[in-house]
């Protein structure tokens, strides 16, 4: 293995304390963030997904409460459940988590969602604040995967990339993202004819497709910097889009899976929530000043 591994744990880490300070200075302002996981049935995934969400979040200074909704539920009260929270100046933050049953499209509850509290990122108008470089909520895991390669000592200006994987969430997001750094992008999706032609030519290759394996050694410049988001089950391990072990081999900067964009996404989200929570308290502030 010649590539570096990018340590995904100690980039989170290093986030998560410069959250919690600004948590501390809010909760003396008296606006202790705080964020309400929504899930719906009983689904083993989302509540690992949910622990995980919870144990970020004490150690970001910033509470957590998680809300399991029976599977009956209905799109038009899971709804009403959103725009309740909403209307709480006592919650800064909702999650939506997945997967949902099939009855509630994750999109309708996404856009439920207002703005201000979207700390995921999944609002039309959080993913359409992109194209004008407006990242103050971002799609998350977008977001790390992007702040991830700005730890590398490589010059965005310039730089040659490629996506591999064009999803409204994460995809086009890092296109967009990149663009506004002054890289150079080229997006490969499933209709892309020769994806190998594209990723041996950049100098960082993000993937996010959800198959594992597809990206090999041979596919990459030698020295490039590869940002693997794909989260896959193989033989009971969870592996990423890339095939590791040839890609380590070529690749200058490889991140694991997991352990790599997984953690950082999770302090983005975190992140999030205390900038949601600071934008809620100077709105509430400027109304309360513009009323007297």
């Amino acid at each position: 293995m010649s590539a570096t591994l990018i340590d995904g744990k100690a980039i989170a880490a290093r986030m998560r304390a410069e959250t919690r300070a600004e948590a501390e200075r809010l909760a003396e302002a008296g606006w202790a963030p705080r964020l309400v996981s929504i899930s719906v049935g009983d689904v083993a995934a989302a509540e690992l997904y949910v622990r995980n969400q919870q144990r970020s979040a004490e150690a970001a200074g910033v509470a957590f409460e998680a809300r399991n909704y029976p599977e009956a539920i209905s799109l038009e009260q899971l709804t009403g459940v959103i725009q309740g929270l909403n209307a709480d100046p006592r919650v800064n933050g909702v999650i939506i988590q997945r997967p949902l049953p099939s009855h509630i499209p994750v999109k309708s509850l996404q856009k439920a969602v207002h703005p201000l509290k979207d700390v995921e990122g999944m609002h039309p108008s959080s993913i359409g604040n992109i194209v004008y470089n407006d990242l103050t909520l971002g799609p998350c895991t977008a977001v790390a995967a992007v702040e991830i390669l700005k730890t590398l000592p490589l010059k965005m200006e310039g730089l040659d990339v490629c996506v591999i994987g064009h999803s409204e969430i994460v995809g086009k997001p890092i296109a967009f993202l990149m663009m506004g750094l002054g890289a150079t992008v080229t997006v490969c999706h499933h209709m892309t004819r020769q994806v190998a032609v594209h990723s041996r030519a950049a100098d960082a290759v993000f993937v996010a497709v959800g198959k594992p394996g597809l990206v090999r050694g041979e596919m990459l410049k030698p020295g490039a910097a590869l940002i693997d988001i794909g989260i896959n089950r193989v033989d009971g391990k969870t592996v990423g889009d890339a095939d590791f072990a040839s890609c380590a081999e070529v690749a200058g900067w490889i991140t694991p899976v997991p352990g790599g964009v997984g953690p950082v996404t999770v302090a983005i989200l975190m992140n999030n929530a205390v900038l949601a929570t600071r934008m809620q308290m100077d709105h509430y502030r400027a109304a309360f000043a513009a009323a007297v």
